[in-house]
C-alpha cells in the first residue's frame, strides 16, 4: 500500500528523528564513559587487547558520528522538501529504500553503478599500494 508523499515524509521524519536520538545518546554515552587509559598497568598482552579494543571503540564512535551526520543530512533534505531525490539521476528514492535506508542519497540503481564505480576505484588503489589480501584473484 502505497502513502502520500505528506504521509510517508512524516512517518520517515519520525524514524529519522527517533535515529537521530538514539545515535546522539549513543556518541555521548561513549564519550562520556570512555575510558582513561591506565599506564604501566598488566603486562604486554593485556596493553595489546587494551589497544585492540580502544581502536575498535574508536571505529565505531566514528562509524556513528558519521552516520548521525548522514541522518541530520537526510532531516535537512526533508524539512527543504529535497527528500526522497536521488543525487545522481534526479529520480525518486523508493518508499521502500527509504524505509530500509531513511538518509539514502542514491536510487538502488544509482547506488548499484556508484558502488561499482566505488569498488573499483578502491580495488585499483589496493593494488597500486599492495594492500589486497589476494592478488592473484584481484586480477580475476
Amino acid at each position: 500500500m502505497m502513502t502520500d508523499t505528506t504521509t510517508r515524509n512524516r512517518e520517515l521524519k519520525l524514524i529519522l528523528s527517533t535515529r537521530q536520538r538514539e545515535m546522539r545518546n549513543a556518541v555521548q554515552t561513549r564519550i562520556r564513559h570512555a575510558p582513561t587509559r591506565a599506564t604501566d598497568v598488566g603486562d604486554t598482552i593485556d596493553r595489546s587487547d587494551t589497544d585492540v579494543q580502544e581502536e575498535m571503540d574508536l571505529a565505531l564512535l566514528q562509524m556513528r558520528t558519521e552516520t548521525l551526520g548522514r541522518i541530520d543530512e537526510a532531516l535537512r533534505r526533508l524539512d527543504a522538501g529535497e527528500y526522497g531525490v536521488c543525487f545522481a539521476c534526479s529520480g525518486e528514492i523508493s518508499e521502500p529504500r527509504l524505509r530500509a535506508l531513511p538518509f539514502a542519497v542514491r536510487c538502488q540503481r544509482c547506488e548499484g553503478a556508484h558502488e561499482r564505480d566505488h569498488g573499483h576505484a578502491r580495488l585499483l588503489v589496493q593494488r597500486r599500494a599492495g594492500l589486497t589480501l589476494f592478488p592473484e584473484s584481484a586480477a580475476t
